[in-house]
């Protein structure tokens, strides 16, 4: 067949986008391409992904692709032990690494699987290269915002008077636990057959289900009444250890004596 000529007409561009592993897998298996629909991706060889890795590379600088870099979102990050913090540390210094975002609440704690104290149980080197952005509790008005989202999401209808107790609440405990009583008083209001949650719902609720504060007061009020009270055994070998120390200030106090008798 004769090639065509003269001008061209009309230039189409196409743009594929792939992840890197999509490349790999494609690279490593015989059926090429349908091995991402079979799912038998299995294990890759490195020296696949280096392969891999260098062709990427140079096809950024001939300006054929472009490295669009993806989110590594790890929440609960102090769970980590340091074999895994020693990865992301040397992931995070590849030209392709991914923006890493990790969450914790921790406060001063120790690094998983080590004795060693650190600021959020992340290594400091780590620690190093984030960009730690700061929070600030919940003002009442806010609180209340995110309250009234709540209850249109759960399709809650709630009086003001209501919404004004809910968020005090909320401010005196927790917002999750605000949270929660809304399907709750929602309920009671369907059970009294009203078409919105009044204040005489909020209240019962909170008097069926306890914050954190409430019940750790009542645990400490009512800690004997327990199977098991590690408290009353704390204070137990307490009062051991304060007993076995004042025997052994007596028997030393007995042999000095005993020694001035026979000098």
């Amino acid at each position: 067949m004769q090639c065509p000529e003269g001008e061209l007409q009309k230039r189409k561009e196409v743009v594929h986008v792939v992840s890197l592993h999509e490349i790999d897998v494609i690279n490593s298996r015989q059926q090429g391409f349908l091995a991402l629909f079979s799912g038998d991706t299995g294990e890759i060889k490195s020296e696949v992904r280096e392969q891999i890795d260098q062709k990427v590379a140079e096809w950024r600088e001939e300006g054929k692709a472009t490295i669009v870099p993806g989110v590594l979102f790890i929440d609960e990050v102090h769970m980590l032990d340091m074999e895994c913090f020693s990865w992301l540390n040397r992931a995070l210094e590849s030209d392709m690494a991914p923006v890493l975002v990790i969450a914790t609440n921790r406060g001063i704690a120790k690094i998983r699987g080590t004795n060693y104290k650190s600021p959020h149980g992340i290594p400091i080197d780590l620690l190093d290269r984030l960009m730690i952005i700061s929070t600030s509790p919940y003002t009442e008005a806010e609180t209340k915002k995110i309250l009234v989202i709540r209850c249109e999401e759960e399709d809650v209808e709630m009086a003001e008077e209501a919404l004004d107790l809910l968020t005090r609440i909320a401010m005196e405990t927790s917002l999750r636990y605000a949270i929660h009583m809304i399907i709750a008083a929602s309920l009671c209001a369907t059970k009294r057959k009203a078409g919105q949650v009044e204040i005489v719902d909020i209240k019962r609720v909170y008097s069926l289900f306890v914050d954190v504060k409430r019940s750790t007061q009542f645990l400490m009020e009512y800690q004997k009444e327990f199977m098991y009270n590690e408290l009353d055994n704390s204070d137990g070998e307490s009062e051991d250890d304060d007993d076995s120390d004042d025997e052994m200030d007596d028997a030393d106090a007995g042999g000095g004596d005993q020694d001035d008798g026979m000098d």
